[in-house]
């Protein structure tokens, strides 16, 4: 994280992911389509039958002029998320104009005091932990600024803001025992109990939040100390300001804060009983902002400019968000990503047990930067991967564990991950930025997860 070490440059997001669009394209021109065949799930979602494989007769290349027609279609599939963003944006602007979480953050740093900085930094990344364990990923985009705020309360940067919102959801929502979209999956294919094996989940995900909670108080301390070189200097802060002076809270701010906490508790709720998705969330989050700009007793002309406001600095993340899920729509039209699942589970094939878990969980990885959708992945690949894994002495929960990690936690540094892409733009750091932050903590959490998937291969857990 040094000065030198900020030398390293990564092409713009849009650039970035013009040139895996390109890729992609080029891939299906270069990789034979093939198809498995499927049948209709418990869930109504097509399910691969393992050993159905074909390659096909003519090839599905994307042409050009259809490498252009899917970025409109990617756009088109990414519209939940993309709404979740721009709602999240006006509700976030009309607390911030009513200056509610400016005055929230002043009345708790004054209360705790910034000796106890570290103590809010740690609470804080675990906090994010548990909204990506139980909660989700896009779901809690929302809840971004106000890490930006306490953290910049605090003496951080927007780096650092990052690495506890982003990063502690990040590893939170990639092994979480009760991810719906991976192991959920996982275990509806395979015909496990629901979320079964969340002990050994539990501990790596707790594990992963430990290392997670270290890294950003490391990064802190450095930062306390000037040892960071220009990582977090020259971002835009504006909108995130904190005045120590600005900690009394009117009866309206907290009116505001109880309905946003309501609101959250909503989510939280609707996520873990009532099998709510994306859009559900955007539902209350409209709600959240109709009660709030009516509590705030502002004009309508404030209203209408924090809105306008609001939705302009969330502009630039839609943008990448539509051109990151074009990747998988290319892929699709190209009919190879059944072809790279069947490749991946052919080079696994006569490897002892624990290294075909680690490879499996490379693959994976490597998947993960094409297809960056935990389910959409786990209906593409686990259906190979699950009687392969049996082949060659994996239990099925080593398998679905191996496919977890290989997926969760490459999410730490997948540019073309949506989610990923609108939380760093809603920080303002640029993605070059945090992949210089976040590389060395991804080493030392896989490090730490693929032991303990190892181990649990070696003691034959099922």
């Amino acid at each position: 994280m040094s000065g030198s070490g900020y030398r390293f440059r990564l092409p713009p997001p849009i650039i970035l992911l013009s040139m895996m669009i390109l890729l992609a394209t080029v891939l299906t021109w270069v990789i034979p389509a093939g198809s498995f065949e499927r049948m209709a799930s418990d869930g109504g979602r097509p399910q691969i039958i393992p050993g159905s494989f074909k390659w096909l007769p003519e090839s599905q290349a994307v042409s050009s002029w259809q490498m252009i027609r899917a970025v409109p279609d990617g756009f088109a599939r990414a519209l939940p998320v993309i709404f979740i963003c721009l709602i999240s944006a006006v509700m976030f602007a009309f607390l911030e104009k009513a200056r509610t979480i400016e005055r929230a953050v002043g009345a708790l740093i004054y209360n705790l005091g910034q000796d106890r900085s570290g103590i809010i930094i740690t609470l804080l990344t675990f906090i994010y932990g548990f909204l990506g364990i139980f909660v989700g990923y896009e779901n809690n985009i929302a809840t971004i600024p106000i890490a930006c705020v306490v953290v910049l309360a605090l003496g951080g940067d927007l780096i650092l803001a990052a690495g506890v919102a982003i990063g502690g959801m990040t590893v939170g929502f990639g092994l979480s025992p009760f991810n719906l979209y991976t192991v959920g999956v996982g275990h509806e294919l395979s015909g496990l109990p629901m979320f079964s094996g969340a002990g050994l989940r539990s501990l790596l995900c707790l594990g992963g939040l430990g290392i997670m909670s270290w890294f950003n108080m490391r990064y802190f301390q450095r930062l306390k100390a000037g040892k960071t070189g220009q990582l977090g200097q020259g971002l835009d802060t504006s909108g995130f300001e904190f005045d120590p002076d600005q900690r009394q809270l009117s009866s309206a701010n907290w009116m505001q804060l109880a309905v946003f906490g309501a609101g959250l508790l909503a989510v939280i709720y609707g996520g873990l009983k009532l099998g709510w998705r994306i859009n559900d969330v955007s539902g209350v989050f409209i709600i959240i902002s109709i009660f709030c700009a009516f509590i705030s007793r502002l004009s309508i002309k404030e209203l209408s400019d924090a809105a306008t406001e609001g939705i302009a600095r969330m502009a630039p993340p839609t943008f990448v968000i539509g051109l990151a899920t074009t990747i998988s729509v290319i892929l699709q039209q190209g009919q190879i990503i059944d072809s790279l699942s069947y490749g991946i589970g052919q080079a696994l094939v006569n490897l002892p047990p624990a290294l075909s878990a680690v490879l499996m969980t490379i693959f994976q990885g490597a998947f993960n930067m094409l297809v960056p959708s935990g389910s959409g992945q786990a209906y593409a690949t686990l259906p190979v991967m699950l009687p392969l894994g049996e082949t060659v002495g994996l239990s099925q929960q080593a398998s679905i564990l191996a496919f977890q990690i290989g997926d969760g936690l490459t999410n730490l540094i997948n540019p073309s991950l949506p989610g990923l892409a609108a939380m760093l733009l809603y920080c303002r750091v640029p993605f070059e930025r945090w992949f210089v932050f976040v590389l060395p903590l991804v080493g030392i959490v896989l490090l730490w997860a693929v032991s303990g998937l190892m181990l649990a291969v070696i003691l034959g857990w099922s």
